[in-house]
């Protein structure tokens, strides 16, 4: 049995991570998901969060993600999202004041704009919670 899974972390313009690690933590739109090597098959969205890769029983990075999907073989984990930066590159006021802007903009968007403000709003409510813990 390998001791790492390939962990790719992959926007729309570039490859931004690809390494192996010990075990990645992926916040799943229905829990967070563990994938160690030999991980069974799955697909699922990735909600806004924190990736968190591990090296034994050790975080050795955390990565914040607006959301995306996820694939997992029993050999590689990859993750597509459309915005990722390490936690610690997140500045607290920047996303507190991106989390304003997307509470304004949810109470004066019509019908049709809701959905997109109310997305807008969640990531920027993973993104303090993240600078918070960082």
């Amino acid at each position: 049995m390998a001791d790492t899974v390939e962990f790719e972390l992959v926007s729309p313009t570039r490859l931004l991570k690809s390494e192996p690690v010990a075990m990645v933590v992926v916040p799943g739109a229905e829990g967070d998901i563990g994938v160690l090597p030999e991980h069974s098959p799955l697909i699922c969205t990735v909600r806004p969060g924190v990736i968190k890769i591990y090296e034994g029983d050790k975080v050795t990075e955390e990565i914040f993600v607006a959301g995306g999907f996820c694939e997992v073989s029993p050999t590689r984990c990859t993750v597509l999202s459309e915005e990722a930066m390490m936690v610690a590159d997140i500045d607290a006021g920047e996303a507190r004041e991106r989390l304003s802007e997307a509470e304004k903009a949810l109470s004066s968007s019509d019908e049709d704009g809701r959905e997109k403000a109310e997305d807008e709003r969640r990531i920027a409510e993973a993104m303090v919670a993240a600078a918070a813990s960082a």
